[in-house]
């Protein structure tokens, strides 16, 4: 199973807003990265009830900034302090907190900015990358996701819409401005040979009974049970993806079974051990990880390869314009918006 299989990270979307400024989150190497990167602040930024200027952290242009929304940010800026394990200097906190509120304000300005001149995402890939997101958890640890940070599915939507639309905007405004050569393109595939490797991969099915981390030993053994039982019928000859579509408790059974193609590190250690450890056709034997009982069939199988310059050499210039805009042009296209917006600052 993958680490985050049950897990819907942050509700990501493909663009953040990030404290320094926009960053189109771009891989170079392509579909090698299967979209792990993508944006981590889509939940933490969706839309949430208006707030009055007594309950706002500040006003852009008359538009209150909530003040939930800034304490939000400052508890995702603690969150990510307490991981370096280094506490910064009490003279460095006002700064930060700075960065945050500037964050919220960015992305204000640019919301308006986007309703001004009526830009809109495309519908089709606001819903493409909605069920993107759902299909990377169950339906049941999906929605229990949204309750934890009190959002709706339609939030969720409208905020993946606001993203998309801010990233056309920028697209539009800074594209033109920017352009990358292709010696800048060589010099960067040449420069990082190793992003460009594809590791070796598997193509793996399975079928999961799935056990509850607080389940009792007579709990997950009944599991144990259904999973021996599962596993006589594969040995008698029923068809895998089958018996998968009727009994599996993962997503995948919606798909015989079918996990795509994975490489090290994306799966829990006990399944990428038994994946890896087969050849095309084989079927391992019952498999217990932190998600409960598993039986896995190997379907193929990648060697490792590099992608060559010509094929990844679009991806790569599209990466280092994103990077020119963010770098060179988006701090001067922020500050021109903020010198023609009336923004007061009501928090301490």
């Amino acid at each position: 199973m993958k680490k985050t299989w049950y897990i819907v990270p942050a509700l990501a979307v493909l663009v953040v807003l990030c404290l320094a400024g926009y960053t189109l989150l771009v891989s170079a190497a392509g579909d090698k990265s299967q979209d792990k990167s993508a944006g981590q602040n889509a939940a933490s930024s969706a839309p949430k009830k208006e707030a009055s200027s007594q309950g706002a952290a500040a006003l852009v242009n008359g538009k209150p900034i909530p003040m939930s929304d800034y304490e939000a940010g400052l508890d995702q800026l603690n969150r990510q302090i307490a991981m370096t394990g280094k506490q910064p200097d009490e003279k460095e906190m006002p700064a930060m907190k700075q960065k945050v509120l500037d964050s919220l304000i960015t992305r204000e300005l640019l919301k308006q900015e986007v309703e001004k001149r009526g830009i809109k995402a495309d519908e089709a890939e606001v819903n493409a990358q909605l069920e993107a997101i759902k299909k990377g958890s169950s339906p049941e640890d999906f929605a229990k996701s949204l309750k934890q940070m009190n959002i709706t599915e339609q939030d969720l939507k409208d905020n993946i819409a606001s993203q998309l639309a801010i990233k056309k905007l920028i697209e539009t405004d800074l594209g033109p401005k920017v352009a990358v050569t292709p010696e800048e393109a060589k010099a960067f595939y040449d420069g990082n040979p190793e992003v460009f490797k594809t590791p070796p991969m598997v193509r793996a099915s399975h079928i999961l009974v799935k056990v509850d981390k607080d389940a009792t030993p007579e709990q997950k053994a009944k599991a144990l049970d259904k999973m021996k039982g599962i596993q006589k019928r594969l040995q008698n000859g029923e068809d895998f993806a089958k018996v998968a579509t009727e009994v599996s408790d993962c997503p995948s059974k919606e798909k015989g079974g079918d996990l795509n193609f994975f490489q090290k590190g994306q799966m829990v250690p006990p399944f990428e051990k038994a994946a890896f450890a087969m050849q095309p056709g084989q079927t391992s034997d019952i498999v217990e990880t932190e998600f409960g009982y598993h039986i896995i069939k190997m379907t193929d199988k990648k060697d490792q390869t590099t992608v060559t310059f010509e094929e990844i050499k679009p991806r790569i210039e599209q990466h280092l314009k994103n990077e020119k805009m963010t770098r060179q042009e988006f701090p001067k296209y922020v500050e021109a918006l903020k010198s023609k917006a009336k923004i007061e600052i009501l928090v301490k």
